[in-house]
């Protein structure tokens, strides 16, 4: 299977100033990054706030440079392209915002926000001929009819309703890839499932491969249903495999915290006493990070051996960045 998207040994640092420190912080936001994204593929990132999902998907969208790695689209670094080609590159991975207001220019018409991209990248597309596109776009996403929604401004629009603006703007180019960054945390319960069927649609028809950002283990297990989940924690992936797998069966302690901190709606599970295996429930610090494992203040079964630095083991199609995984107590749902 091709490989759209290929992330090797990322690591990307920002730095902490301020007039009342003596010296600059380095602030170690990803560390050690290794991810491949395949075509027709949904990849779930999942974790709590601060944890990196965002920076690995604005690095995947050429957003943002990593501090140091590689990021490949199609088998070639884009960072080794001339501006011209970067771009290009660019085009074929889209990002889809978590604030589709702020996303939208407030004093340009949809049509206007739909047609600059769709003009720039089909060179010589006629006025008319970019009308219709317009139209078959929103008609795709649900909005109908499209011809009233082209005049609007975004303040004349819902919040659901901007998302699939959004949705129609990312596939206007034919990318091979979406990134998006928490679609529908910010919209109505309600409509929340319309645009996870939709995003799933389009994977399906047209073979776009997406990266679904969230801290929703529930959104992220009915995106990517037959997909991969990664799961993060201050900046590392800490667990990796289809997603299945890893919800029924987690092996990371974190994996495990993650699903044990998640209600249940089953009286007879909710009944049963549930407690979250950390020690405690304060995030670690990306100032002083760790060599070791960047869960060992907060697991309980962390020893001596877990301050060394550690590498992946594979459990089955799964890796799993823990040494201890004979002393972690299988997981009982």
């Amino acid at each position: 299977m091709r490989k759209v998207v290929e992330l090797k040994d990322l690591n990307m640092s920002f730095d902490k100033k301020g007039k009342f420190l003596q010296k600059e912080k380095k602030i170690h936001v990803l560390r050690d990054i290794n991810l491949d994204i395949y075509e027709g593929e949904i990849v779930a990132i999942v974790g709590e706030s601060g944890c990196g999902k965002t920076t690995i998907g604005k690095i995947i969208t050429g957003i943002l440079r990593p501090t140091k790695g590689e990021v490949l689209i199609d088998g070639k670094n884009i960072y080794k392209f001339d501006i011209k080609n970067f771009f290009q590159a660019r085009e074929k991975v889209q990002f889809i915002q978590q604030d589709s207001y702020a996303a939208l220019n407030p004093v340009r018409t949809i049509a206007k926000s739909l047609s600059a991209p769709i003009k720039h990248h089909f060179k010589g597309i006629s006025s008319e001929e970019c009308d219709e596109k317009m139209c078959q776009l929103l008609t795709r996403v649900g909005l109908n009819p499209p011809e009233q929604f082209l005049s609007k401004y975004p303040h004349m629009c819902s919040g659901g309703q901007r998302q699939r603006i959004l949705m129609a703007r990312a596939i206007s180019i034919e990318p091979s890839l979406i990134v998006a960054d928490e679609p529908v945390s910010m919209i109505d319960v309600s409509m929340r499932l319309s645009i996870l069927n939709l995003m799933s649609d389009f994977n399906k028809n047209d073979g776009i491969s997406f990266v679904y950002i969230t801290h929703d283990l529930a959104t992220a297990r009915y995106i990517a249903q037959c997909g991969r989940i990664v799961v993060m924690y201050l900046g590392e992936i800490v667990e990796e495999g289809k997603i299945e797998e890893v919800l029924h069966d987690p092996r990371h302690p974190y994996t495990q915290a993650l699903i044990a901190a998640v209600p249940t709606p089953d009286p007879k599970i909710a009944k049963k006493e549930r407690k979250i295996p950390i020690k405690s429930m304060d995030l670690g610090s990306l100032e002083n990070r760790p060599e070791g494992c960047v869960f060992y203040d907060r697991c309980p079964y962390a020893c001596d051996k877990c301050k060394e630095k550690i590498g992946y083991e594979l459990v089955g199609t799964r890796r799993v960045k823990c040494c201890r995984l004979n002393e972690v107590p299988k997981w009982n749902h």
